[in-house]
């Protein structure tokens, strides 16, 4: 099954992303970040669920908090580790209420990054302490598995772009490579959201080889989330049959997989990756 990202379009309430990728013949659309926060946002997804027969999963940043702030279940400022906490059960809420049950959302970091950072160059400052950090990851993480047993809880794969390596020298985000993920499944029982796009770019930050840690993580990842980039930083670019990237996923079958498309161009190339993709299956 191929979701549609609602991070694709670019609206200011749910609804109307929702309601465009439907009129467009989209049917199952993973709710992300990107929106505002405004009062009946629920009810309009019920109702639009029913009037195009939609499918749905929450993930991440979804539903919007009513003041924007960067979600980290890693971060060592008890304030923001709180808000995190309540933020993700509220998205895991919301999930039972639209009858899906998975959830999914990024492995911490290891610093608290300016909400006007996200997704760019940030502004080097210390980090926290990895190991209490990874602790405290860990121990809330397993306090939402044990408070929501009827929901499979996934984590995604962090992007470090090779700016934010140089700005470091350092890697500040948990989840970004094969032995970060063996090490953290070992502490925690988690399903993987596999971020293709995010891990072609921590490979190449890291100097790894991309085909190697993709092999080594595909076969351990039920639900991927695909587009595409120039390896240096997260750039959601359409999948191009012509491209290194579909070559290389065209030697995987991704018949069993979820798969989320996170195409920030145009509807066309949206479709465009998806007939591309929905080919894998």
């Amino acid at each position: 099954m191929i979701f549609i990202s609602s991070a694709c379009l670019k609206h200011d309430k749910i609804k109307n992303s929702v309601e465009q990728l439907a009129k467009s013949g989209f049917n199952n659309i993973e709710l992300s970040g990107g929106t505002d926060f405004y009062e009946g946002f629920v009810d309009d997804l019920l109702d639009l669920k029913v009037k195009y027969n939609l499918n749905y999963i929450c993930h991440n940043y979804f539903p919007p908090p009513k003041k924007h702030f960067v979600i980290n279940l890693a971060s060592m400022d008890d304030c923001v580790f709180e808000n995190t906490l309540n933020h993700l059960q509220k998205s895991i809420n919301l999930s039972k209420l639209l009858n899906v049950n998975k959830f999914g959302f990024h492995a911490g970091f290891y610093h608290n990054i300016p909400l006007n950072q996200i997704g760019k160059s940030i502004t080097k400052k210390t980090l926290f302490n990895k190991s209490k950090s990874f602790t405290r990851f860990c121990n809330a993480f397993d306090l939402l598995k044990k408070n929501n047993p009827d929901i499979e809880l996934y984590l995604e794969n962090n992007v470090l772009s090779n700016q934010n390596f140089s700005n470091f020298n350092d890697n500040l985000f948990m989840l970004t490579t094969s032995d970060e993920y063996f090490e953290l499944i070992n502490k925690i029982d988690f399903k993987l959201i596999l971020d293709v796009a995010h891990l072609k770019v921590s490979c190449n930050s890291l100097n790894l080889n991309f085909e190697k840690q993709l092999d080594s993580l595909m076969c351990k990842s039920d639900y991927l989330h695909i587009s595409d980039n120039d390896s240096f930083v997260d750039q959601n670019r359409a999948i191009k049959k012509d491209s290194n990237l579909y070559s290389i996923l065209s030697k995987y079958s991704l018949k069993n997989k979820m798969i989320t498309l996170e195409t920030y161009e145009s509807v066309n190339d949206i479709a465009d990756s998806f007939n591309l993709i929905n080919k894998l299956q």
